[in-house]
């Protein structure tokens, strides 16, 4: 058994190295999600009419006190 595993190690270490696909693809596939992600968020920023109201200044009026 020791033998035959040892014989098939030898021989998977002689093949040639054939790249995989995210070897050939995996900086294409990073990029092209980067672009996505971008486009998609530069356009809820921009276009999805969100008020960024974030000070309360003019907004939060105090309430008449009653005793």
């Amino acid at each position: 058994l020791a033998r035959g595993v040892q014989h098939t190690a030898v021989r998977q270490a002689h093949r040639k190295y054939e790249p995989n696909f995210h070897d050939k693809y995996g900086n294409l596939v990073l990029i092209g999600g980067t672009a996505v992600f971008a486009a998609v968020w530069g356009y809820v920023f921009t276009q999805a009419g969100i008020e960024w109201g974030l000070s309360p200044v003019g907004r939060v009026t105090p309430k008449e006190w009653r005793e």
